[in-house]
């Protein structure tokens, strides 16, 4: 049944302020755990070597705004954030470092004629966000993991095995070489604080009781498992944020490698954490 149709048959309750979802889509969306979706236009952002699935972040979109209202991606990358907001009738805004990235997200949304309300800033966000007119409904993003990317095996792989991941890396090995990126920072405590910084303006631009999710997975540093989630939700929380709890994101059609084998036990990251944030 399309989706529209599906909405017209379930109860609104009118003093939703928060989003135009019925009872029963809210309560499907508070699952702790979302099984990431495929969609047939995710393909172009193979080309980004750490892209999101649009579906994913359109569920996000449809519970923590209503239509027309403003959505930024401090680090847009390929655009997926502003194809959701295009396909959810929202404004979006996207940042990004990289004019290149900038110019794929561009042309993607030219290429589905999504670009009406869709708007792309090449620069550094620490300095665009806070350039932006008027104040932003919701934030979502998905910021550079640290320094993963400069290592052998940065971004997605190549799979051929028809079970596991089939979206492969097309020769992008990292982001960029600015030394105000965040993958570009050599300790991992400069790149917490430097997406801090980037967060404190995002904070400033929110609207009050307004919300903000950052997609992220725990990684290594320096071979050392790390929980960068944690140190996330507590550098939100320095800056005023409140923690409002993580949904575990499934993506379990990601490709198996032999990490430690056969000496230790080392993981496989076949979740990331949507952690969700409210400004009080």
């Amino acid at each position: 049944m399309p989706e529209k149709k599906l909405r017209k048959k379930e109860k609104y309750d009118k003093r939703n302020a928060l989003n135009d979802l019925s009872g029963r889509e809210w309560l499907l969306l508070t699952k702790s755990i979302w099984i990431s979706e495929k969609n047939g236009d995710d393909k172009f952002a193979f080309q980004h070597p750490a892209p999101f699935l649009i579906n994913d972040i359109r569920k996000l979109i449809r519970f923590f705004t209503k239509e027309n209202m403003v959505v930024l991606d401090p680090f847009c990358g390929s655009g997926t954030t502003l194809v959701a907001s295009a396909r959810e009738n929202r404004k979006g805004i996207g940042i990004d470092l990289n004019k290149k990235y900038c110019q794929m997200s561009r042309k993607r949304l030219q290429d589905l004629k999504l670009k009406k309300n869709q708007q792309v800033i090449y620069g550094d966000s620490l300095k665009k966000t806070s350039e932006i007119k008027g104040k932003i409904d919701y934030c979502v993003t998905s910021p550079p993991y640290h320094n993963i990317l400069r290592h052998n095996g940065g971004g997605l792989r190549d799979a051929k095995n028809k079970n596991v991941r089939n979206g492969s890396r097309l020769g992008v090995e990292y982001y960029s070489n600015d030394k105000r990126d965040l993958g570009n920072q050599a300790q991992y405590k400069d790149f917490l604080r430097l997406l801090k910084e980037v967060m404190v303006e995002v904070y400033k631009k929110l609207r009050e009781k307004k919300y903000c999710s950052i997609i992220i997975s725990d990684f290594t540093v320096n071979k050392k498992e790390t929980n960068a989630s944690g140190d996330v939700i507590r550098l939100m929380q320095d800056i005023g944020f409140v923690f409002e709890g993580a949904v575990v994101l499934v993506q379990d059609n990601k490709p198996l490698y032999p990490f430690g084998y056969p000496y230790a036990y080392k993981m496989n990251h076949h979740h990331q954490y949507i952690l969700n944030f409210k400004k009080s």
